[in-house]
């Protein structure tokens, strides 16, 4: 995003998008709640992705050295 200087919600928006399409296979529940982690929670997206695997299982804990991870109050962030 700041490379190419787009914000995180035409960004997450477009990612909506593909996902929509027909042609694209993926995990779709947790790629979405990963792109609203991003969007809303301001996460990089491979930290948003961990976080979303969390909740969606019975995890509820996420290894990262990632403080921002500390905004999201459904999983609990661990130093690895």
């Amino acid at each position: 995003s700041s490379v190419y200087e787009v914000q995180r919600a035409q960004i997450a928006e477009s990612m909506r998008a593909a996902l929509a399409m027909p042609t694209v296979s993926a995990d779709s529940e947790v790629l979405l709640r990963a792109l609203e982690l991003y969007e809303y929670d301001r996460l990089d997206f491979a930290e948003a992705y961990l976080v979303a695997i969390a909740e969606l299982t019975s995890a509820k804990s996420v290894a990262s050295s990632d403080k921002a991870i500390d905004r999201v109050p459904s999983v609990e962030r661990v130093e690895p």
